[in-house]
């Protein structure tokens, strides 16, 4: 089921081979794709790149409670100055992204350029703990969020029952699993609805705002700085939630090779999307604060509820359906990138063969894409979500920080390597800087919950020598996988890339 050897693998019209320790041996060999193979299909334009990005950034926190950074800040204006600057850093990071995704023209996302850069081991933690824990639990988490804010306009009265939400998140998630199983070309056009959803609802609270501030109503912003003042441990903590709430820009790179011309599209997909959430996150905190004071906001369970019921009337009624709907597209953009990346490990041997193999008609990798789907119900119906996201999110920032670390890496290990978009050298040298100064932040602030995380983390490594090294296996055990995996296959209908010519 695990493979020692990764099976050829087409990217941008060239053949990547892997050898048996994952790494890749040639990056751009020139030689065509073969017709007739059953491959992902280059479906994501520009604009579905920019919504693939937009859609999954955007969530349901900027509508729920842009409180953190608020509560860690201690006055207006440095809160605005915090969403600003973490906007910017997070450009940062994509732009290290949109280097890496045009030079190595492979998808896999975080998965891959660790594994170009560092070997196989951290390669193979890194999607270790993203299949079992990260994933599920950050999908469950956001499909939470859609299940209550769909329910909203029907206990407006009444608190929702929690089983009523587990049972409307349930099929929320079972949709998003069927529509990426089944078509490219409808999970892009659905991602690019819903990101348009995501602009309206966004606009429909920055357009009140900015006629509220034409109105005069600027009492909030007035000594903007003055307030509470931020503390050593505030600060940290409110960037920290900034940079989560923009995190999704990398998602894009998780399917390169699937990309039109990546070269060019993947840069200008990154910074388009980047701007235009950094401008609307900003925006919004300002229509915030044009009618909700600092004090009003933190009180305030879900803040575009708060400002829509002030300003709006029986309109407001609209705004859970906004949110639900932006949850809903942060579950199909993640669940459409993230079971890239378990295609990708799997090709090169990390995985179960089973999650390398494409439907033989819809040509989607329909075994990665569902893998998710029993793991993440389990989390759903038996996990403590919210401790399992505090144990990892530490994980996030540091395979990101290693991953732009790799970026400058390579720059040093492989300078002739063919780089179209090229960002300056402090660019990632800050911006991993930052990743690494979270991550020794959540240590020294919660050392339990963040000592839990990377003791589960580092369960990645026997795991690693136990599947991927250990070659004596037991025979009945490998008759057994074999078997598992041959039928699998057969009900799945889903065929692996060298067998695609018999096809």
């Amino acid at each position: 089921m695990f493979r020692k050897a990764a099976v050829p693998t087409v990217s941008n019209g060239s053949y990547l081979q892997g050898h048996a320790n994952g790494k890749l041996s040639s990056l751009d060999s020139g030689q065509p794709a073969r017709e007739g193979k059953v491959v992902l299909k280059k479906k994501v334009t520009l604009l579905r790149g920019i919504s693939i990005i937009i859609g999954t950034i955007i969530g349901a926190g900027i509508f729920i409670s842009p409180k953190g950074i608020l509560k860690n800040t201690g006055s207006v204006g440095m809160s605005l100055t915090v969403w600003t600057v973490c906007g910017i850093l997070s450009l940062f990071g994509a732009l290290c992204y949109a280097e890496l995704g045009t030079c190595i023209k492979k998808s896999g996302g975080h998965y891959t350029y660790i594994l170009e850069a560092f070997g196989p081991l951290p390669a193979f933690v890194r999607v270790w703990v993203e299949l079992l824990i990260i994933r599920p639990a950050a999908t469950a988490v956001i499909s939470l969020a859609f299940g209550r804010y769909i329910l909203e306009p029907f206990f407006m009265q009444c608190e929702i029952p929690e089983l009523a939400i587990k049972l409307i998140t349930a099929v929320g998630i079972t949709l998003v699993m069927v529509l990426n199983s089944t078509s490219v070309s409808w999970s892009a056009r659905i991602q690019m609805f819903l990101t348009f959803c995501k602009l309206v609802a966004i606009l429909i609270i920055i357009v009140p705002g900015v006629i509220q501030l034409i109105k005069g109503e600027t009492q909030h912003f007035k000594n903007a700085f003055a307030g509470n003042d931020a503390s050593v441990m505030g600060l940290p903590l409110a960037f920290y939630s900034g940079m989560y709430a923009y995190s999704g820009w990398f998602y894009l790179n998780f399917v390169t090779e699937e990309v039109e011309n990546p070269e060019k599209n993947i840069p200008l997909a990154i910074c388009i999307s980047m701007i235009i959430v950094t401008v609307g996150y900003v925006l919004t905190n300002v229509a915030y604060f044009t009618t909700i004071s600092a004090g009003e906001l933190l009180l305030s369970k879900a803040v575009a509820v708060t400002f829509a019921e002030r300003l709006m009337g029986n309109f407001s009624l609209a705004v859970p359906v906004f949110v639900a709907l932006s949850c809903f597209g942060s579950m199909n953009g993640g669940v459409f990138a993230v079971s890239r990346m378990f295609f990708v490990a799997s090709r090169e041997g990390h995985l179960p063969e089973i999650l390398s193999m494409i439907h033989v008609r819809k040509h989607t990798p329909l075994p990665a894409v569902i893998v998710l789907h029993p793991l993440t119900m389990i989390m759903l119906f038996n996990g403590d979500l919210y401790s399992l996201l505090n144990f990892l999110s530490f994980a996030r920032w540091l395979f990101i920080g290693l991953v732009v670390a790799g970026l400058i890496y390579l720059r040093y290990k492989r300078p002739d390597m063919p780089r179209p978009f090229k960002v300056p050298l402090f660019i990632p040298a800050l911006f991993s800087f930052t990743c690494l100064f979270m991550v020794a932040l959540s240590l020294y602030s919660d050392p339990v919950n963040t000592g839990i995380g990377f003791a589960i983390t580092l369960t990645g490594i026997p795991a690693y020598y136990l599947f991927i090294v250990w070659d004596n296996k037991p025979k009945w055990f490998r008759k057994l996988l074999g078997r598992v995996t041959t039928t699998l296959q057969i009900l799945l209908e889903v065929i692996p890339a060298e067998e695609n010519q018999k096809s």
